[in-house]
C-alpha cells in the first residue's frame, strides 16, 4: 500500500509538476523576448577605455592603483605614449615584484632589522601605498 502511494506521488511529479514548470518557463522566456524586441534598451555611444569620466572614483582599496595612473600623466612631454604605458607597465612591474620577492630576499637571516636592503623597500612600498591612497582620496 505505503509504495503504491510513493509511485503515485512520483508519477504525479514527474509529467505534472514538470510540465507545469516548463510552461512557466516559456510564459517568462515570450515575456523577456517581448520586452527586449519592442523595449530595447538604449543605445549609449561606444565605450572609450582611455578615457575616463571624471566623476568616477575607485573604492579606496584601488584608489592607489588609480592615483598611480593619473599621475603617470605628468609624464606627457616623454610623448603621447608614456602615460598609459608607465601607468600599466609599472603596476604589472610591481605585481613582478611581489611575485619575485621570496626569490630575491634569499639570506640565511630571518630578522628585519638585519636586513637593512629589504626593509628600506619594504617601508617605502608601505609609504607609496598610503601616500597614493590619500592623494587618490583628496584628488
Amino acid at each position: 500500500m505505503e509504495t503504491e502511494k510513493q509511485n503515485k506521488i512520483q508519477n504525479t511529479f514527474y509529467p505534472d509538476h514538470v510540465f507545469k514548470q516548463l510552461i512557466q518557463i516559456f510564459i517568462l522566456l515570450g515575456v523577456l523576448v517581448f520586452l527586449a524586441t519592442f523595449s530595447p534598451a538604449p543605445m549609449e555611444p561606444k565605450a572609450d577605455p582611455f578615457t575616463t569620466p571624471p566623476h568616477i572614483k575607485p573604492e579606496w582599496y584601488f584608489l592607489a592603483q588609480y592615483q598611480f595612473i593619473k599621475a603617470a600623466e605628468y609624464l606627457q612631454f616623454l610623448g603621447p605614449w608614456a602615460p598609459k604605458l608607465v601607468g600599466v607597465l609599472g603596476q604589472g612591474l610591481v605585481i613582478i615584484l611581489l611575485f619575485l620577492w621570496p626569490f630575491l630576499d634569499r639570506g640565511r637571516e630571518r630578522r628585519p632589522w638585519k636586513r637593512p636592503k629589504f626593509l628600506a623597500l619594504t617601508i617605502i612600498a608601505v609609504l607609496l601605498l598610503v601616500i597614493f591612497t590619500v592623494w587618490g582620496h583628496y584628488s
